[in-house]
């Protein structure tokens, strides 16, 4: 195995978005989505779908969560994301209808190669089928689909995909 070179690090082949566009959503989300400051979730669907997110009706976000990049979200009708919730989406996350996404939950779709000395960026979409719960505290890691209905209990990982009921 090779050790760890940080210096040989090169994701230059990865486009997140605009840089413009990265630095006006990281204020906007400061101040309306990763905040206590606004707690009407109508505001922050109006303002996740002006960043190009694609958001269903009923859909409930609570205070103090993370997006990293709307551009990059689809959320079914009805679904829930709980406070404190991390959608870190350097790639594609679709969560499906009637999906909770419980306190503390993280979908996770990067990640480093540590075989290689150059710990190489990895990143994989993520997709929730419908009715999906991920419970407190859980992590989804990159590339996994959580089959329809499936469940994540609370303070649960899974790198593998979870089957469906």
């Amino acid at each position: 195995m090779n050790s760890t070179r940080l210096d040989k690090f090169d994701n230059s082949w990865y486009k997140p978005g605009s840089f413009f566009g990265r630095i006006l959503w990281y204020w906007t989300s400061l101040i309306f989505i990763n905040s206590y400051l606004f707690p009407i979730s109508l505001i922050k669907v109006l303002i996740l779908r002006l960043f190009g997110a694609k958001i269903g009706k009923g859909v409930v976000i609570k205070p103090s969560v993370n997006i990293k990049y709307p551009w990059k979200l689809k959320v079914g009708d009805y679904s829930w994301i709980g406070e404190n919730v991390w959608i870190d989406n350097l790639e594609f996350v679709e969560i499906g209808k009637h999906c909770c996404l419980s306190q503390g939950a993280m979908l996770l779709c990067g990640n480093h190669d540590y075989s290689k000395e150059s710990f190489d960026l990895i990143v994989k979409p993520i997709k929730l089928e419908d009715g999906v719960w991920i419970g407190a505290k859980s992590l989804v890691a990159t590339g996994v689909t959580c089959k329809s209905h499936s469940v994540l209990s609370a303070y649960s990982f899974t790198s593998k995909d979870l089957e469906p009921y």
